[in-house]
C-alpha cells in the first residue's frame, strides 16, 4: 500500500481566480533612460543633416566661374570720397560690383535693395560683405550725387566714378557693355548697360555673376556659402 502523504506536504495550490498566475507588471524604462534616448536620436538626426549637406553641394543663384581668375584692376576709379577704388583692400571678405547709375529707373535700385535685403537676411555676417556700384553714367553721377545714392540702400554701399575713358576700360574688362540711349533732354537720357552683378569671393577671385532675376533668398544663401 502506498504511503499517505501528510496534510503538510501536499503542494500548494496556484494563487489567483482559477489557480492561474497573476500577470506580472511591466517595469517602466527610468526617465534619465527616455532623456538620454531623445537627446541621442537628436543628435542622429543632425549628424545625418549634416552629411547631406555635405553631399549635396549648394546650388547657386547665378552662374559660377568655373576657373575663378583675379578680378581685374579698377585702376583709374576713385570713391566719391577721393580714395582710389581698390578691391583687393577688402581681401578675406567678400565684395559685391555692380555697374549701374543713379538715374537708372528701375534695375538699379531694385538690384541694391536686394542686396541691402541678403546682408539683413544673412545677420552678422553681413559686415564682411561689401558692395561698390561703379556709374556707368560719370557725366551726370559726380560724388555729391552718387555717394547719397548708394547710402540710401544701405550705409555701407559705396560708390565709385572716374573719367569717361576710364569707366569704359574697367567695364570692359568685367566684361559689362553701355551705351547712352535716346536723348530726350539736354540732361534727360536713359544708359543702356549690363545688369548683372558681380561677385568677388574672399580670395579676390572674380567667382560668380547673378542675373537679373536673383531672389534675396537665394542671394543671401550664396553670400553664406561665399563666406
Amino acid at each position: 500500500m502506498a504511503p499517505t502523504l501528510a496534510p503538510d506536504h501536499l503542494p500548494a495550490a496556484p494563487a489567483g481566480d482559477g489557480g492561474s498566475a497573476a500577470p506580472r507588471r511591466r517595469r517602466r524604462p527610468p526617465l534619465r533612460a527616455l532623456a538620454v534616448a531623445a537627446v541621442a536620436a537628436v543628435l542622429a538626426l543632425v549628424a545625418v543633416s549634416a552629411g547631406l549637406r555635405l553631399l549635396r553641394p549648394h546650388r547657386y543663384g547665378g552662374t559660377v566661374m568655373q576657373a575663378p581668375t583675379a578680378a581685374p584692376s579698377t585702376e583709374g576709379l576713385f570713391f566719391t570720397d577721393g580714395r582710389p577704388l581698390d578691391l583687393a583692400a577688402w581681401h578675406g571678405d567678400v565684395v559685391l560690383v555692380y555697374f549701374g547709375y543713379t538715374h537708372c529707373p528701375d534695375v538699379c535700385p531694385t538690384t541694391l535693395s536686394k542686396v541691402a535685403n541678403a546682408r539683413l537676411a544673412i545677420g552678422e555676417d553681413a559686415a564682411r560683405v561689401h558692395l561698390v556700384m561703379i556709374t556707368v553714367d560719370p557725366e551726370r553721377d559726380d560724388p555729391a550725387l552718387l555717394g547719397p545714392y548708394t547710402a540710401a540702400f544701405d550705409p555701407t554701399f559705396l560708390g565709385a566714378t572716374g573719367t569717361p575713358e576710364a569707366v569704359a576700360r574697367v567695364a570692359t574688362t568685367y566684361g559689362v557693355f553701355f551705351a547712352r540711349g535716346e536723348q530726350r533732354g539736354p540732361d534727360d537720357y536713359a544708359v543702356d548697360h549690363t545688369a548683372t552683378l558681380l561677385g568677388l569671393d574672399t580670395d579676390g577671385h572674380l567667382r560668380i555673376v547673378w542675373p537679373t532675376d536673383v531672389t534675396v533668398e537665394q542671394l543671401a544663401g550664396d553670400l553664406e556659402e561665399l563666406l
